[in-house]
């Protein structure tokens, strides 16, 4: 094995981002050659990445684009909030954004195909935690508008028809802030409805109630929660004397979806000991 310089490990450095010993055992062991390293690098990469894959991915940041009447959103998930803050993650989930803008591909498996499943294995290898791509989604319609918070973990699409970007953007903040489970109250699904009403008959108030009174009291109760539920009912974050309908009405739009994300949701998160975790590691 020939030695190797340390102008030539500083090289490999740059154009990889992995530590020096790595670097410079990698050129070692392909005598100098940067470009066998590089591919050596890469091979190892891809079974740090797989030894990483079944490790969950919470964390992250939601990414959004619009352009005219089209918008585009997508979820990257990091194990720790600490890698989603790092320029490495950001310009990779910046690509992953730019690449469903361009071809619209929804399907992730798709979407993530050749060079940016390359990008997400090294950047897997660089930064030790296990990177994954989800929900990514195209929203078409005669006027959207997003808004995504600026901590980047919260983010919504609104479509309109008519209206302008400003009010489908101001309408997309509300709804980030809000949480509404519907657009109009008839939307919400019978599921749910059925479940609230049975919380509602549960509550102590209810008990010993004649049947017919009881009903009054559920249809005042059901009222309220789908009001409160129902986008279109909600009172304008911006201005409570208004409300969702109200503001579309006001600037001729009409509220057709939305789409509001959030980072980690739906994501089962194992509960870890970290003291027992630590006592594995250092018996391991």
């Amino acid at each position: 094995m020939a030695s190797v310089s340390a102008a030539l490990v500083k090289e490999l450095r740059e154009r990889t981002g992995l530590g020096m010993l790595e670097c410079k055992k990698a050129l070692t062991e392909n005598d100098g050659d940067i470009e066998k390293a590089i591919d050596d690098l890469r091979k190892n990469s891809g079974l740090k990445a797989a030894k990483k894959a079944d490790r969950t991915a919470a964390e992250g940041k939601i990414r959004v684009v619009v352009d005219g009447g089209v918008a585009v959103v997508v979820e990257v998930n990091s194990e720790t909030d600490f890698a989603a803050g790092d320029s490495n993650f950001n310009n990779f989930a910046d690509a992953v954004v730019a690449k469903l803008a361009a071809t619209k591909e929804a399907d992730v498996a798709k979407l993530m195909e050749g060079e940016l499943e390359e990008a997400r294995m090294a950047l897997v290898q660089k930064i030790g935690e296990n990177i994954t791509v989800r929900r990514p989604a195209v929203i078409e319609a005669e006027t959207v508008g997003a808004y995504v918070h600026s901590n980047g973990k919260i983010a919504c699409v609104v479509a309109l028809k008519g209206g302008n970007e400003e009010v489908a953007k101001d309408i997309a903040m509300h709804v980030t802030a809000s949480n509404p489970r519907v657009v109009r109250a008839e939307d919400m699904p019978e599921d749910v409805v059925a479940k609230e009403k049975e919380i509602i008959k549960a509550q102590p108030d209810m008990a010993g109630k004649p049947d017919e009174i009881v009903e009054k009291m559920m249809v005042g109760r059901i009222s309220k929660f789908l009001k409160e539920n129902s986008l279109l009912d909600q009172p304008f974050v911006k201005n409570p004397e208004q409300t969702i309908a109200q503001l579309a009405k006001s600037a001729g739009a009409e509220v057709i979806s939305f789409l509001r994300l959030e980072v980690g949701e739906g994501i089962e998160v194992e509960k870890v000991d970290f003291a027992a975790e630590v006592a594995a590691q250092l018996k391991g």
